[in-house]
C-alpha cells in the first residue's frame, strides 16, 4: 500500500510539471520540426532569419533552398538544413543582390552538395556577391539566370518562374526571381522582394499568379503587394517573413489591412518563428498558429529629429558635381570624380538616395 501511495504521488507529480509546461506560452513557436517529408508530401520551410529571407522547400528526395538570410545567418540556415535532414540541395535560388537574401549564399554553397544555382542578370561590387559567385564557381557551378515561363521539378512539385519580366528595373528588388511551386492541387507563390514594377509586369503579361499560399514580397513593405496583385493571386493563407522590432517599418499596416480585408490568415517569422506549411496536395496546414494583422507604421520609428539630424551629419555619402542622387562609396553609378559629402548636407541639397547602391537614408 505504502508503495502504492509513493507511486501514485510521483505519477501526480509528472502530471504537474506537464501541466505547466503545456501552459507556459512563448511570443515564437519552439517546438521541434519534424525533419520527415512523406512521400505524399510537400514541406515549404519559411526559415526564421530576422530581417531576411531563407525558405527550404522539400518533396520527396528532393530539396530547394530559396535565398540564403543575412551574413550572419550561416550557422542558423546550415543547422536548420541539417536538422530537417538535408544533404545536397538539388536547387539554390538566390532572388536578388541584396545582403539579407544571399549573406549566407557562399557558406551555404561551400557547405552541401548543390546541383544548380538559379540567379537573375545582376551583379553587385560588395564583397558579399563576390564571395557567392567564387562559391558557385569554386564548385563548377555557374550563375543560370532562369527564363520566364521556364518549369524544372522538385521531386513530384513543379516549380515555375514568373519573374523578373524587365531588363530596366531601377530598383534591384525588382529583379528578384518569383517562383510558384505547385503541388498536385495547392500551389506556393514566392516572390522575394518583388515590388510594385515586378507586380505590375506579371499582372500585365497574364500570368496565372494564383495560389493557395503567398510569401508576401519585401518583408511586407508598402511598396509590395498591391491590391490588383493581390486579388488575383487570391491566397488563402500569406507568410511573411519579417525580423522582430526591424526599423524599415515592415510589414507596413497598409499592406496588412488589405491581407486582413480578404481574409487571408497571416504567418509572419517575427511573431511565429520558423514556420512550415505542409500540403498533401488537397490542403496546406501550418506547424503554428496565425499571426496577428498588426504592422508598423512608417511615423513609429523611436527617434527624434535632433537625433536624426546629428546622425544624419556624421554619415558620410558620396555625390557626383552633377548628379541628384547620393550613393555609398564604391556603387557602380557613383563617377570618378566623387565627392564625400554628410547625409545632412545631401538631403538639404535635395539629392536623393541610389536606388542600386541603397545607401543610407
Amino acid at each position: 500500500m505504502r508503495n502504492m501511495k509513493k507511486n501514485l504521488i510521483f505519477v501526480f507529480g509528472l502530471f504537474l510539471i506537464f501541466g505547466l509546461i503545456g501552459c507556459t506560452s512563448t511570443s515564437k513557436n519552439t517546438a521541434a520540426i519534424s525533419s520527415v517529408v512523406g512521400a505524399g508530401e510537400l514541406k515549404v520551410h519559411f526559415i526564421d532569419v530576422g530581417q531576411a529571407d531563407s525558405i527550404l522547400v522539400q518533396q520527396g528526395n528532393s530539396n530547394m533552398l530559396i535565398d540564403a538570410g543575412n551574413n550572419g545567418d550561416a550557422q542558423t540556415i546550415k543547422s536548420y538544413l541539417n536538422s530537417q535532414g538535408v544533404k545536397s540541395l538539388d536547387v539554390v535560388v538566390g532572388t536578388h543582390v541584396h545582403e539579407d537574401h544571399i549573406g549566407s549564399m557562399d557558406y551555404i554553397i561551400n557547405s552541401f552538395q548543390v546541383g544548380k544555382v538559379f540567379f537573375p542578370k545582376q551583379t553587385s561590387t560588395t564583397n558579399i556577391f563576390k564571395s557567392f559567385v567564387s562559391a558557385v564557381k569554386n564548385k563548377g557551378l555557374k550563375l543560370t539566370a532562369p527564363s520566364v515561363g521556364s518549369t524544372f521539378k522538385i521531386g513530384e512539385a513543379t516549380i515555375t518562374i514568373l519573374a523578373p519580366n524587365g531588363s530596366d528595373c531601377e530598383d534591384p528588388n525588382d529583379y528578384s526571381i518569383v517562383v510558384k511551386v505547385t503541388f498536385k492541387s495547392t500551389s506556393f507563390l514566392l516572390t522575394g522582394d518583388a515590388e510594385a514594377v515586378s507586380e505590375s509586369q506579371m499582372l500585365s503579361k497574364g500570368l496565372d499568379l494564383s495560389a493557395t499560399v503567398l510569401k508576401v514580397g519585401h518583408h511586407g513593405s508598402k511598396s509590395s503587394t498591391g491590391q490588383g496583385f493581390l486579388d488575383k493571386v487570391n491566397p488563402k493563407y500569406a507568410v511573411i517573413s519579417v525580423g522582430q522590432g526591424n526599423s524599415y517599418g515592415h510589414p507596413a499596416q497598409n499592406t496588412m489591412n488589405r491581407l486582413k480585408a480578404k481574409g487571408i490568415a497571416v504567418y509572419r517569422t517575427d511573431e511565429n518563428g520558423t514556420i512550415v506549411a505542409t500540403s498533401d496536395g488537397n490542403k496546406v496546414k501550418f506547424n503554428t498558429n496565425q499571426g496577428s494583422y498588426n504592422g508598423i507604421d512608417s511615423g513609429s520609428a523611436k527617434i527624434t529629429t535632433t537625433q536624426a539630424s546629428s546622425q544624419d551629419q556624421s554619415v558620410t555619402v558620396y555625390a557626383s558635381k552633377t548628379g541628384t542622387k547620393y550613393h555609398v562609396d564604391g556603387c557602380s553609378s557613383l563617377s570618378k570624380s566623387k565627392i564625400p559629402i554628410s547625409l545632412s548636407d545631401a538631403k538639404s541639397k535635395g539629392l536623393t538616395p541610389c536606388s542600386k547602391c541603397k545607401p543610407p537614408q
